[in-house]
């Protein structure tokens, strides 16, 4: 066996001198390393398998350029630009290697971010290769000082968790599987760095490895490190890992994860999902260990991990499918990758920035909290929030997570359409769908509301949005700071209430959660933005059927009538961190309509006096105070939150709700009231839209109509969904309303909250689209001012009364003849 300089390491890299990897191939018979000199032989070392493991590939494939890189870099010429351009090609080439990879391409996404940003600052090819160099070898070193800090974490919590047994023997016995090692990293390993760990301190009697089926990295990777670095260890079959457990020879358990989700569900290699079910049974603590970067934020739950399938010849052959066959052949064959260990079976998560842990027996781990909680405070950098100056310790207070976020998008860039094409480029999923090359793809920036960009891609096989947060408000600058982390919350929602309702929310294909964008379907033509399509005066007839089902479903599911107090109270937790966007809506709907704002305006000076009135008006006031109340404490479901008819895209036969960036758990009647609200305002504006008087006459009781059917469709299908789903829920415990009496008295109750919430939320949305920052085409459209000014007063005089005299109200039918009344 060759000799070893230090502990076993996949990798070791030089400036200068070049690049080695371990050919993995060969083990455990003999120790090769392979001398790699530019990104091709980094390319083929990878596509065969000399090197493996998700960390390491990415590795080796960043410091293979990089010795290309190093001889290019004293003899550079040219500019910054033809430098970014030589490392996207090399980079592409490295990533077609293992598209799978998604460490690989997430390595030289990172790389290329940071060609890009020096070429901007800096015009010259040798500063550019230079800041390639020190990037790619700074991940290196992050990722060996990741593993050793998860081994010290780690050694700490196993030991302090299981010493009253290790006292009657020499120390913990630990089980670990697959291979972790580091062969799969640059050195060191995760969940056996942690036997290392324990190892060198004198702490581990036994390491039992498992031979991890079908292709034995345990018997044929992690046994021979662990022989190598003369720890005591026992290769065991997979199948007797219960066994061996039931023995009691087991203290604990500790595997790694290829992808851990924001509740702390984590996949791993296939057959760690048996190991844990195995060790709660025996009460052995299950540990997972990773880097806090393989926790996947924009994943609520392993129900959302796509779980790849391997080659049926890795069980139908020997020697993991390289050698004969051994099955009969047309037997079927599934070979999955990775299973998914649920969080309530984890006892806690060993990062480089130190344990997650949860209460006993809870069924998730609060991730988030965790990563925010871990990165180190920077010194404060003036911000502000809404229009306020404020500072990073404010924010941290308001949000809880303030730091998390500057870190997780550093590398954020705002995209056009030129590095839009880049950015597909280099990602195969995205390109495939396209199809075709990128020169045959066509693109186009239609974001025309008041935060986002959003691309329109087309191409020869498919089609695609592409949506991307903005660090400002886009309809008022700069001058108006905003977090783009709502687009992670965007995209939660989007994928939760595509679950509960998924004929209305378009499918999520991608999240690039630094770069806060968000890759959904192509609501292709005819779709049509509602509000458009309520100015052309086109009828919609399936709109009420659709709306009510989609607020129906996701209010009711995600309400404590369907879930546990402990599921809902993680949900709020989650986005009460969405705290920017939240405070966005007071300010806008429930504050600066009634004061002198910089940010108001209507149509002056036809509506001075209007305005003047509202902001003097006590009782709208006291009336609005209290719906800001019941939106900020009334948590009852995950809204969409901003449910105005420009945040829907309809055909007569399709109806899809976009756009819910300002989502949070809040009170029910705030969604219902926002599309209820919106439609009033459409009605108001239609005569400003009539060539003739009485042209829209029709089309006007056509609106009223939706508005009563769609109120009274959705009490009539969440009382249903109630009904069929009775006692699961903690709000109304089965034992305590056990009579259809108590039942009855309890759905009025709840259904007339409902109704009061929806008439003023519909209210505060009507004024503040008429007197307050941000306006409506169905109004603002209106070339006639002096028409234009008419309809809008007859919308807020009818806003100003519903807010005041909501509780008159007890059904829809009365709500209409109001608003026909008003003149």
């Amino acid at each position: 066996m060759a000799p070893l300089t230090s502990a076993l390491q996949a990798i070791r890299y030089t400036r200068g001198r070049g690049l080695q990897l371990l050919d993995q191939r060969k083990l455990p018979l003999e120790v090769v390393y392979i001398e790699i000199q530019d990104a091709t032989a980094g390319w083929q070392a990878i596509k065969d398998m000399v090197v493996r493991g998700a960390p390491a590939i990415a590795i080796a494939a960043a410091l293979s350029l990089a010795v290309e890189v190093e001889t290019l870099k004293s003899a550079a010429a040219g500019n910054s630009q033809e430098a970014v351009s030589f490392l996207q090609n090399r980079l592409d080439y490295l990533v077609s290697s293992r598209p799978t990879a998604v460490n690989l391409a997430d390595a030289a996404r990172t790389l290329l971010d940071v060609a890009r940003k020096t070429a901007i600052q800096n015009d010259s090819a040798t500063s550019v290769y230079e800041a390639y160099l020190e990037a790619a070898e700074s991940m290196l070193a992050a990722d060996v000082a990741s593993n050793k800090a998860i081994g010290a974490y780690g050694a700490d919590a196993l030991y302090n968790n299981v010493s009253p047994l290790a006292n009657s023997h020499q120390g913990v016995r630990v089980l670990t599987h697959c291979n972790t090692g580091s062969l799969a990293t640059s050195a060191y390993g995760t969940a056996l760095g942690v036997i290392r760990a324990l190892h060198s301190r004198g702490k581990l009697e036994t390491a039992f490895c498992t031979e991890t089926r079908p292709y034995n990295q345990g018997s044929r990777l992690t046994a021979f490190e662990l022989v190598h670095d003369k720890i005591p260890a026992v290769l065991v079959a997979d199948s007797a890992a219960a066994a061996l457990m039931s023995l009691g020879r087991v203290d604990a358990v500790v595997v790694g994860a290829d992808r851990i989700a924001a509740n702390g569900d984590t996949a791993n290699k296939i057959g760690t999902y048996s190991l844990a079910l195995s060790a709660h049974h025996h009460g052995i603590p299950f540990y997972v260990a990773a880097p806090l970067t393989s926790v996947d934020t924009a994943i609520q739950s392993g129900d959302e991990i796509v779980i790849e399938e391997r080659s049926p010849q890795e069980l139908t052959h020997s020697h993991g499918g390289q050698g004969t066959q051994i099955a009969a052949t047309g037997v079927d064959v599934w070979n999955p990758a990775f299973d998914v260990t649920p969080a309530h079976l984890i006892t806690a998560i060993i990062t480089d920035q130190g344990l997650i842990t949860k209460d006993h027996n809870a069924d998730a781990f609060d991730v988030l909290s965790h990563i925010g909680n871990s990165i180190k405070k920077s010194p404060l950098i003036h911000s502000t929030v809404n229009g306020r100056d404020t500072d990073d310790a404010t924010l941290a207070t308001a949000g809880g997570f303030a730091e998390r976020v500057k870190a997780l998008h550093s590398s954020f860039y705002q995209l056009d359409e030129a590095l839009l094409v880049d950015y597909v480029k280099a990602r195969p999923n995205l390109a495939q769908r396209l199809g075709g090359t990128h020169t045959e793809w066509k693109i186009k920036e239609v974001g025309d509301g008041n935060l986002n960009l959003v691309f329109i891609l087309l191409g020869p096989k498919g089609s695609f949005v592409l949506k991307q947060a903005l660090p400002y408000v886009r309809c008022v600058g700069e001058s108006w700071p905003m977090t783009i982390e709502r687009a992670y919350f965007e995209t939660t929602v989007l994928r939760e209430h595509g679950r509960l309702a998924p004929g209305h929310v378009p499918e999520v294909y991608h999240f690039d959660h630094p770069m806060a964008l968000t890759v959904m379907r192509y609501l292709e033509p005819p779709h049509i933005i509602l509000r458009k399509g309520l100015i052309r005066g086109t009828v919609y007839p399936l709109l009420a059927q659709h709306m009510s089902d989609y607020m129906a479903s996701t209010l009711f599911h995600t309400s404590l009538l369907a879930n546990s107090t402990l599921k809902h109270r993680e949900g709020v937790a989650q986005f009460s961190r969405n705290v920017e966007m939240c405070r966005l809506t007071e300010e806008v709907i429930f504050t600066n309509p009634y004061r002198v704002a910089a940010s108001n305006r209507w149509t002056s000076p036809h509506l001075d006096a209007d305005a003047q009135s509202l902001r003097e008006d006590s009782r709208a006031k006291i009336e609005i105070a209290g719906l800001k109340a019941k939106f900020c404490e009334r948590s009852q479901a995950l809204l969409h939150a901003d449910l105005h008819t420009g945040s829907i895209m309809v055909t007569q036969t399709s109806t899809q709700c976009i756009d819910p960036e300002f989502g949070f758990y809040g009170p029910m009647g705030f969604d219902v009231g926002a599309f209820l609200g919106n439609l009033a305002l459409s009605f108001f504006s239609q005569d400003g839209h009539a060539t003739f008087e009485g042209e829209r006459e029709g089309y006007k009781l056509w609106i009223l109509k939706t508005i009563g059917e769609t109120w009274q469709l959705f009490e009539r299908k969440f009382l249903a969904l109630w009904d069929q789903n009775w006692g699961s829920g903690d709000a109304y415990v089965e034992e305590v309303y056990n009579s259809k009496e108590v039942r009855d008295l309890a759905q009025i109750a709840y259904m007339s909250e409902i109704f009061q919430d929806s008439l003023g939320f519909a209210a505060a949305k009507m004024i503040r689209r008429i007197v307050g920052i941000a306006h409506v085409e169905d109004l603002e459209s209106i070339e006639d001012v002096e028409k234009r000014a008419t309809c809008e007063r007859r919308a807020l005089n009818f806003a100003k009364h519903l807010l005041k005299e909501r509780s008159q109200y007890s059904d829809i039918g009365q709500v209409i003849s109001a608003i026909q009344s008003i003149h």
